[in-house]
C-alpha cells in the first residue's frame, strides 16, 4: 500500500469514527447512570435488558434482541432482568426464573409472550402460571416449589435493588455494564445500534 493509499485509508477511518460519534450523543441517545453498578473489569461487557412479559414493547423487541444477542462474541454477556414493580410483575419475574431454573427450552419464554399477547391470558394468578407450565410437563407442585424458592426470591430482590439504583423506569431498556442506559426512542433496530456503539465505548473500561 502506497503512502497516499495509507493516508487515504486512515482518513476514511477517522471520518467514519467521527460520523458515528456525531450520530449518537450522550444525554440524547444514551444516558450515564448517576449511581452506576460496579464494573467487574474482567474484559466482558455486561448488557442487561429490563423487561416484563406483559409489556407489548418487550414482546415486539424479543425476536430482534435475541437475534442481536446471538451474534455477540464471548466478550459481551447478555442477560434479561425482569422488573418487579408490583405483585403481578413479581409473579412474572418468578415465572421467568422458574423457566430458567428448570432449564426449559428457551422457546418457553416466547410461549409466555404469545400466551399473553396473542391469546389474551395475562397469567395474573399463580394457578394460571401452574396451568401454563403444565403444558411443558412441569407438575404444579414443582412449579410452586420453584416460584417460592429462596434462590429465586434472592434473584428478584437483587434485580429490584439494582433497578432502583439504576433508576430503571420503563421496559424495555438496555443497560451497558451498569453504567449506561439506552431507551427506545425510535425503532428497536436503532436501539440496538446505539447499544453496539455504547458497548464499543465501554469496552476499554470493562
Amino acid at each position: 500500500m502506497s503512502v497516499f493509499s495509507k493516508i487515504f485509508h486512515f482518513s476514511l477511518v477517522a471520518i467514519f469514527a467521527i460520523s458515528i460519534s456525531a450520530e449518537y450523543k450522550l444525554g440524547r441517545d444514551y444516558k450515564l447512570i448517576d449511581n452506576p453498578l460496579p464494573v467487574k473489569k474482567d474484559g466482558v461487557v455486561e448488557v442487561t435488558e429490563s423487561f416484563w412479559y406483559g409489556c407489548y414493547g418487550c414482546y415486539s423487541f424479543e425476536p430482534a434482541v435475541n437475534a442481536w444477542a446471538a451474534k455477540q462474541g464471548s466478550d459481551v454477556k447478555f442477560r434479561k432482568m425482569p422488573v418487579s414493580w408490583a405483585p403481578v410483575h413479581r409473579l412474572h419475574a418468578r415465572l421467568y426464573y422458574t423457566i430458567e431454573s428448570l432449564d426449559l427450552d428457551p422457546s418457553t419464554h416466547s410461549a409466555v409472550f404469545v400466551t399473553m399477547h396473542k391469546e389474551g391470558n395475562m397469567l395474573q394468578r399463580e394457578s394460571s402460571v401452574k396451568d401454563f407450565l403444565s403444558k411443558f410437563d412441569v407438575a404444579p407442585e414443582i412449579t410452586e416449589k420453584y416460584l417460592k424458592s429462596f434462590t429465586i426470591n434472592q434473584k428478584i430482590n437483587r434485580d429490584a435493588k439494582q433497578a432502583r439504583q439504576m433508576m430503571l423506569t420503563a421496559t424495555p431498556m438496555i443497560v451497558v455494564d451498569g453504567t449506561y442506559i439506552i431507551e427506545n426512542r425510535g425503532s428497536f433496530a436503532d436501539m440496538l445500534k446505539v447499544a453496539d456503539y455504547v458497548i464499543e465505548l465501554q469496552r476499554p473500561n470493562s
